[in-house]
Order: structure tokens, then C-alpha cells, then sequence
């Protein structure tokens, strides 16, 4: 069978009535190292225990709110004890799929596409299917896809799994500022650069766009005087800015027209973005070819010919950043840095520079 043979329709995410509004309803359910098996919540979730093994992330290199969690894991060095199932670039209406692996299957859980699991557990699931996921491996089912508690209880619920000296990206002491931040990196960055590319009339777009580059002038201004976010170190807020930023002038630039400036041509974010590139476990974990095919070839309605650009050339990412000037570090003190790429967890189309 062709993937012809197989398309159920053009996804759709653009707006059809002018302003883009995200739909940010999740399951959101979560993993606790309060509880030994599923347990009720009085709010009509559930908490699922942290085991070794019983969960996978399911992730896409493509996906800048996947990409978080894929990070996150690494830097702690979550990877032997949390399995990485990563879905392909493009997908029909039905969302991602498994295309990458052998037979076009998940190798852990046999998942061809990711609403599988979804369904599994919720058999008129109404939303989208979205990555991240954490999926209980044996009986194939989602467990949740909150997306902000996936990471967050990856830092403070999974501990007794973190590696020796991994980080921690949310220190008691910051964790008001960077919940702060986050909030308007997500608001008006993250989800920003949708709310241009998805808009439906000029006059949403035009709101949208002084609304985004309000906030990257902001950003600009605070990271010309400070190495990172919040505090001397490597926390949440930077990498959730991260993912946004490193995908700006490869698609958002021109596939959603936030086109006033490059990152590489405002010298803080350029030099913020090129230190984070360079940590393990940022650059590493990015692939601009699957990135570029997601947005070019899935956006159908914002890029009808679903050509994939060439360009533009990204080697500036691996040049010197200069950001010791502005003194702190990217990790405190006894801090490790990630080893190797766990094997089979390469990025499958590496740019020269990221050898």
C-alpha cells in the first residue's frame, strides 16, 4: 500500500474565521512518585506511579512542544528508564505516525500511528492527537500528553532515575520567575509564531505579528544583559524559548511570515541560541530537515506546493557565541553533561556542522 492509498485528508490547523486560537485541552493526568499504582484524583485525573520502564515518550523531531520533552529527558538522563518512540515528519488528518521505524511500526509498543494509543484508552477521543505522549508500553494506551507536566515531573518526580549530577532546570529558589517567563514565552513566542503563520485575514495576522515581535524585542533586551532566562544557569524558560527559536529562520521566517528580522541578525538572541545549540542535548536532538518537511509539506493550506526550501544556510549556529562575557555558566557547579547519544536515537539527518 502507498502512502496515496492510505491518505485520510489533509490536516487542517490554519483558521478559517481569522485569529488563530489553540485548542489547550489536554489529558492531563500525570506521573507521581507519590503513588504505586493508577490512582484517582479528586479532580477527575489520575496518577500514574514512576516505574522504570513502563512508559514511553512518544515524540517528533518535528514538533517544537515534543522537542521540550525530548531535551529535558536527555538532560537528566532519563533514557534508560524512559523509552523514546519518535514519529516521522509528515501525517494525514489522523496525526503522526510511526514511518521511520521498520514496517512502519513503533518497535516497543507495535503502534503504527500514535492515535492508536489514544484510542486505546479513549475510544472517542475528540481532540488531537499530539506529541508529547507518554504511553504505557504494555498495554499500549496514553497516559497523558499535558505537555507542561510531562517535563516538569520529569525534573521532580523521576529523581531517584536522574543521572549523577544532572541539572536541575527548575530550582525551587527561580521557580515563580520562570514560571513567569514561560508563560509569556509560551503566550506570545511558542504559540505566537502559529498564531502569524495560521491566521486568516490580514488584520489577525497583523495583531499577531506586533504581538510577536513585541515580545522578541523584550527578550532581545533581557538577554543582552544576562547569559540566560532566570538565574546564572540553564533552566525550563530557556528551553522552552530554545525550540521556538532554532526553527525561526529555517521555517518561521518565511512559512509563517514573522519576516522582520532573522534571529541571526539580533545579536543577543543569535548568540543566546548559538550557546544553547552547542550544549549537548539541544543541538543534538535537532533535525532541520524533518523540521522543514512537517511544516512545508503538512501545512498544506499555508504552503499549497509542499516544496521544502534548501536554504537557509544554519552553519552559524556552530560558530563561537561569546556569551561568557556576561558571566555565570550554563550548568551549576558538579553538574555533568550528558554522554553520547544513546544509540538509535541519532538524529536521521544531520547538517554538517552537527558532526
Amino acid at each position: 500500500m502507498t502512502a496515496n492509498d492510505d491518505w485520510a485528508g489533509d490536516p487542517q490547523n490554519a483558521s478559517t474565521d481569522g485569529e488563530f486560537v489553540r485548542d489547550a485541552t489536554y489529558i492531563d493526568d500525570r506521573v507521581t512518585a507519590d503513588v504505586s499504582e493508577p490512582t484517582p484524583q479528586d479532580d477527575g485525573t489520575v496518577h500514574w506511579p514512576v516505574e522504570a520502564g513502563r512508559y514511553r515518550l512518544m515524540a517528533a523531531r518535528a514538533c517544537p512542544w515534543a522537542h521540550r520533552s525530548v531535551i529535558t529527558r536527555r538532560l537528566l538522563g532519563l533514557e534508560d528508564v524512559i523509552s523514546l518512540g519518535l514519529a516521522g515528519p509528515t501525517h494525514d488528518v489522523r496525526s503522526w505516525v510511526f514511518d521511520l521505524d521498520p514496517e512502519g511500526v513503533d518497535p516497543a509498543t507495535g503502534l503504527r500511528r500514535l492515535q492508536e494509543a489514544y484510542f486505546n484508552r479513549f475510544p472517542d477521543y475528540p481532540r488531537g492527537i499530539t506529541v508529547p505522549a507518554l504511553v504505557e508500553v504494555e498495554s499500549k494506551k496514553v497516559v497523558t500528553n499535558d505537555y507542561p507536566s510531562i517535563v516538569r515531573d520529569f525534573q521532580t518526580e523521576w529523581t531517584q532515575f536522574h543521572r549523577a549530577g544532572a541539572p536541575d532546570l527548575y530550582p525551587v529558589e527561580h521557580r515563580a520567575e520562570i514560571d513567569e517567563i514561560a508563560r509569556r514565552v509560551y503566550t506570545e513566542v511558542n504559540n505566537g509564531v502559529y498564531r502569524c503563520g495560521f491566521a486568516s485575514t490580514q488584520e489577525a495576522y497583523d495583531e499577531a505579528y506586533e504581538r510577536f515581535w513585541a515580545s522578541m524585542d523584550w527578550l532581545e533586551e533581557r538577554l543582552s544583559t544576562r547569559r540566560y532566562l532566570v538565574g546564572e544557569h540553564v533552566t525550563f524558560a530557556d528551553i522552552f524559548l530554545f525550540v521556538t527559536l532554532v526553527r525561526h529562520d529555517a521555517v518561521y521566517y518565511s512559512h509563517f511570515k514573522t519576516s522582520r528580522n532573522k534571529i541571526s541578525e539580533m545579536p543577543a538572541l543569535w548568540g543566546y541560541l548559538r550557546e544553547l545549540f552547542q550544549l549537548p542535548g539541544f543541538g543534538d536532538t535537532t533535525d532541520f530537515q524533518e523540521i522543514k518537511e512537517h511544516y512545508f509539506i503538512v501545512h498544506k493550506e499555508v504552503n499549497p506546493t509542499q516544496i521544502v526550501p534548501q536554504g537557509p544556510d544554519l552553519a552559524g549556529l556552530a560558530t563561537p557565541h561569546g556569551r561568557e562575557a556576561l558571566g555565570g555558566q550554563p550548568f551549576a557547579d558538579g553538574v555533568t553533561l550528558p554522554g553520547a547519544m544513546p544509540a538509535g536515537e541519532e538524529v536521521k539527518n544531520p547538517e554538517a556542522f552537527q558532526a
